[in-house]
């Protein structure tokens, strides 16, 4: 579902850079008032769960791997608008430190996982779950089905967005950048995530939310828990990240790479050519942790050797992008009279 760098054209990376600076401007805004007190930590820890989620690979039909997202369920629960920030701080930090999703691709990438997945899931979330109470059964489907919908919403556009590459820039015959044209592209991005990366994000958007309702309910508007019973909770919660922080070299036993994910060498093995414009923009930005490794590490490495480089890498994510939001804190700290009253009342 990361798009690398060389399979869209600058004008396409272009568009969507000028696509998501109003939503991510709007975000900052919204967010002025509410980056203060217990929402900091929690956007930093929604935000470690998206980037360590999209780090569990599962086998699609087709050959390849996709993995869940969260965003939709940090939408649910910390609202749309925090969601977009949290879901693009993971992935800013996805692409500049450890390769996964382009840099010029970072607006494509933002907008459509971090834009358009949450925004839809949460209008389907909201639509069906209604005003039922908060910790209803109806929530809890509402979540999944929102979940499976806005992955399935950011697979299309995805699909859309390779699909139009060749329509549009060829050279001799050739595409410039993704090769496929939308009869293999859509399909091939719609149909792993219809059948099974959707219905994993519904299960990790409903299991969110009724963990989140059970164990951190004040982020949900319920009466927090107090004394002994929410320090137990908020160790519960470290817990549940340390585990899957362990867990995520499962996503190593997943093999092969996800669709329109290929390096430049596999993609040659698949249509005969490496598009000129991947060939420029493909390899031009070296991430100091490439596909979560460690530099140093051969590529004879042993399992165990990658899986360590694995859990090591979600620790190192998980240190940056909390790094990230609390920065944002400070750059967005309440200035006037009125955002600072907002905020003491939190």
């Amino acid at each position: 579902m990361h798009i690398p760098d060389g399979y869209i054209s600058p004008a396409t990376a272009l568009a969507y850079w000028g696509g998501i600076l109003p939503f991510w401007y709007i975000a900052s805004q919204r967010l002025r008032r509410l980056l203060v007190g217990r929402t900091v930590p929690a956007l930093a820890l929604f935000s470690a769960f998206v980037f360590v989620v999209m780090m569990f690979n599962v086998p699609v039909p087709g050959g390849t791997t996709a993995h869940a997202v969260g965003s939709v369920l940090a939408a649910i629960v910390l609202g749309p608008w925090a969601a977009i920030v949290a879901t693009s701080v993971a992935l800013i930090v996805q692409a500049l430190f450890f390769g996964d999703g382009g840099i010029l691709a970072i607006g494509a990438n933002c907008f459509i996982l971090g834009v358009a997945m949450p925004l839809a899931g949460y209008g389907i979330y909201r639509l069906l779950a209604g005003s039922s109470p908060l910790e209803s059964r109806r929530r809890v489907i509402a979540a999944a089905a929102a979940g499976y919908f806005g992955i399935n919403v950011a697979a299309l556009l995805v699909g859309l967005t390779l699909g139009v590459q060749p329509l549009l820039w060829s050279e001799n015959g050739r595409a410039l950048y993704s090769p496929y044209g939308l009869e293999v592209a859509v399909p091939a991005m719609l149909i792993p995530h219809l059948t099974v990366a959707g219905l994993a994000e519904g299960i990790v958007t409903a299991a969110g939310l009724t963990l989140v309702h059970r164990f951190y309910p004040e982020v949900l508007g319920s009466v927090p828990s107090q004394g002994p019973t929410a320090a137990r909770q908020r160790s519960l919660i470290l817990l549940i990240t340390a585990v899957l922080v362990l867990l995520t070299p499962l996503g190593l036993v997943a093999s092969g790479a996800a669709w329109g994910e290929w390096s430049a060498e596999e993609l040659e093995q698949l249509v005969g050519y490496v598009p000129s414009g991947l060939a420029r923009w493909e390899g031009w930005w070296r991430a100091p942790l490439p596909d979560y490794s460690l530099p140093w590490m051969p590529e004879s490495a042993s399992f165990s050797e990658q899986a360590l480089a694995y859990v090591l890498s979600a620790i190192i994510g998980i240190g940056l992008v909390s790094a990230l939001i609390f920065g944002l804190r400070l750059l967005l700290q309440p200035r006037s009279p009125e955002d600072r009253s907002a905020a003491s009342a939190r």
